[in-house]
This record gives structure tokens, sequence and C-alpha cells, in this order.
């Protein structure tokens, strides 16, 4: 993830008053962030990943024996949390559509995991995966952005969701019954993969509040408000700007070092503080533009490769499967269906 894009200091809110549920003072759960609480009340306030991360290792920090402390906070990250990402979900007409819209805006929200979608005959599964993410944190990480998907899934069909099986790849905590609870199942730990399955049936049954003009919308917004925040995020946002401005010939990374006035090795070693790289830039950026392209409709996976700057079309279907799972022409006819219900 991008460690520096602009978020809304909702998220921070809520764990500050998870932390005050426990006794533990806001003051302590912003040591080291350089935040004061009078700040995060502001409306055009915004804070970044990181000023989060650090108030999540304060408060496991002063609550170090505390089991299920991210399924709290994720219990209290509801729609309305997320602002015009919320709204693009739940006017969404199916639960696919809605994951689809969702994970497409992903860092609009406050995961901190890599969250993608796979689909089976026999069950739908939603997979997080921590990469990227500090090792003391990671179940916190896992645990919230499980539960919120859990509590999204309830408010989305407003009623209950049937969970088929839940994993995690960390062992089991002493209490159960936290677990139980949040997901409806015993989960399975110290599993292979951090894995949410539901039946397929689920994902074309109509949301009851799906409006196809507030969807739209909606979708311009998040799409708009990314590329801004995007825009914003420090030197990353300045490489992914070069890369976009000719995407089917892209600047290497030397190239890109000379119009920023700097070394290649001075553009490798900022990169890694802001926990990227060039290649992931040209990766990101390569598979933003494929999604849109495809779902467009207007292109043929062939030309969309071709304006991609791929030589071959089986390397940018190789590329597109590892982004998301599924070839490009599967992609987009998954797609097709969910409009088409």
């Amino acid at each position: 993830m991008d460690w520096d894009i602009p978020r809304t200091p909702t998220s921070v809110l809520v764990l500050i008053q998870l932390a005050a549920d426990h006794g533990v003072s806001a003051e302590v759960c912003l040591r080291g962030t350089g935040l004061q609480v009078d700040q995060l009340q502001q409306p055009d306030f915004e804070l970044t990943a990181r000023h989060e991360q650090t108030v999540i290792a304060n408060l496991l920090a002063a609550l170090p024996n505390t089991d299920g402390l991210g399924l709290e906070a994720g219990s209290r990250h509801h729609l309305t949390t997320y602002g015009i990402w919320g709204f693009a979900l739940i006017s969404s007409p199916t639960l696919r559509s809605a994951a689809e819209v969702g994970l497409r805006y992903l860092d609009l929200t406050f995961a901190f995991t890599r969250v993608r979608a796979r689909e089976g005959d026999d069950e739908f599964q939603f997979v997080l995966d921590t990469s990227g993410v500090p090792v003391q944190t990671q179940r916190f990480a896992v645990e919230r952005d499980a539960a919120s998907i859990r509590l999204l899934e309830r408010e989305l069909f407003a009623a209950p969701v049937p969970v088929q099986r839940v994993s995690f790849t960390f062992p089991a905590p002493a209490r159960l019954d936290l677990y139980t609870e949040t997901f409806g199942v015993e989960p399975e730990f110290d599993a292979p993969e951090n894995i949410i399955a539901m039946p397929p049936a689920l994902l074309d049954r109509p949301l009851p509040q799906a409006n196809e003009h507030t969807s739209a919308l909606a979708q311009a917004q998040c799409r708009d408000l990314l590329q801004q925040r995007h825009a914003r995020a420090g030197l990353s946002g300045q490489v992914r700007d070069l890369v976009l401005a000719n995407p089917a010939r892209p600047p290497n990374a030397e190239q890109v070092a000379r119009q920023l006035n700097m070394s290649a090795r001075t553009l490798r070693h900022r990169l890694a503080g802001e926990g990227t790289s060039f290649r992931d830039l040209l990766e990101e950026v390569r598979q933003r533009l494929a999604e849109e392209m495809l779902l467009s409709g207007r292109l043929t996976v062939a030309e969309t490769a071709q304006r991609l700057g791929y030589l071959e079309l089986s390397s940018f279907s190789q590329a597109f499967r590892r982004w998301n799972g599924v070839g490009p022409r599967a992609y987009r006819a998954a797609h097709r269906v969910t409009v088409a219900r």
C-alpha cells in the first residue's frame, strides 16, 4: 500500500474512542504522530496511513494482552465511516458490483491489508494479504479489515449475511467467542491464508438501496478523489504522473530520475522510504489503467495491451492474471454479467 496517500482522520478517531473505552487516553494514542486531538476534529484535516499505523502501535503497546482489539475496531467501521466510498457500495445493484467497486477504490478506505476477491464454484472469498504491513500490527490489521468486511456485508443487505468459513494465518487467541460472535462461525487459525468465504449465490442478490444514478455519481466522485489523493502523495505521486503521461511508452527509472532532477539511486532510496519502488508504481498504474480500459468496453484486450506498452499479448495477460487472479477476458466478462443483471 502507499503509506503517504492522504486520508481523513475518521478511523483514527474511531481508534481513539476504542482506546478510551479501554481506559487509554488520546494523548497516549497520538504519541509520536505530531497530531493533536483538536486537529482531528477539523472537517478538512487529512493525515496518512503512517500516522494511523503509529496510533495502532501505541494502542497495542498500551493494551498488550487484550484479545480482539482489531475485531472491536473493525466492528465500528460502518458504511458511513467511509464517506463517498460507502455511498458507492450501498447504491450498487448487487454484492458482486459492490465488491468490484470497493476493491477498485480500496485506497479510499482505511484498510492496511491488500484485499482481493476470489470466486470458485463453492464459495466466494475475500483474501487479506498482509504484505507490507509491519509484523507487530499485522494481526490487528487482519482482524480490523475482516471485521469491517463482515459489518459492511450486513449493512449492505440490511440483514444478517451467512459466512461459510473464516481462516487466519495467526495462532488461535485465548478467547474464541469474540471471533464467533463477529463472524458467526468458528475460524480456522494457523491457516495458509486470511480468508472470509461466503456462498456465491449472494453475489447477484439485489441490494435493497441500489440506485443506478447514485452509483454512477458516487463512482465518479471516488475516481476523482482517488486521483487527487494519489497526486498529492509525495514523490510516488510525481512518478505516477510521469508514467501516466505516456503509458504506451513509459519512462524507465533513470529517465524519471532525470526529469525529477535526482540520481536513479536517490529515486530508489526515496521511493523505498515511501514503501514502494519504481517497478511497483509502474505495475500499479498499468493495473488501474487496464481495468478502466477493459471495463469501458471500447478497446479489445489486444488494444489495451498495446496502449499499456506490452509488446506481447501473452505478457499482458500474465500480468493481469497476477493482479486480479483472472485473465483480462474473464475479468471483462464477469463485469458485463454484473451490469446485465
